[in-house]
């Protein structure tokens, strides 16, 4: 399948389909000290400020194959925690969950990584929660290592 994908830059009529993958980000997220209610609301308003203009240099692209969305990547610049060089960060990724296992998640990080090149990044950051196992997995075979642990503690 990601031999017919395209990946291009998002527009408007995208933002229903960036919205259907929310509750598949959310749920991934298994936080005990957070209603799931919670977490879906964190998540849709992320993608709402994600979709917002802003002066950050961003891009959302999307992954779609025979013209219908399978995926989406957002990849902005951040300022890095240890140097405060500026340096890419990709705050979402998702893939249809049909589509998933297919490549669209590798291209769409090559793009993510392409593009914070083009804008003199030299690091690429992400989060992902750490119950996401799947997700880390992923990230640690496109050569991601952890740098941080943040940790929290119900009290």
């Amino acid at each position: 399948m990601k031999n017919d994908a395209i990946i291009r830059q998002a527009n408007d009529d995208d933002r229903a389909f960036i919205f259907e993958l929310s509750p598949s980000l959310a749920e991934v997220a298994k936080l005990d000290w957070h209603t799931d209610e919670a977490i879906q609301k964190m998540q849709d308003d992320y993608i709402t400020q994600m979709l917002s203009k802003t002066s950050v240099p961003n891009i959302t692209l999307v992954a779609e194959v025979n013209n219908t969305p399978q995926g989406f990547v957002h990849v902005r610049t951040h300022q890095d925690g240890i140097t405060g060089e500026t340096c890419g960060t990709v705050p979402l990724l998702a893939v249809s969950p049909n589509s998933q296992g297919l490549g669209l998640g590798k291209l769409l990080m090559a793009s993510a990584e392409e593009w914070a090149k083009s804008q003199g990044c030299r690091l690429l950051h992400l989060e992902v929660f750490a119950n996401n196992l799947k997700a880390n997995q992923f990230y640690e075979n496109l050569g991601f290592k952890p740098e941080m642990l943040h940790m929290i503690k119900s009290i």
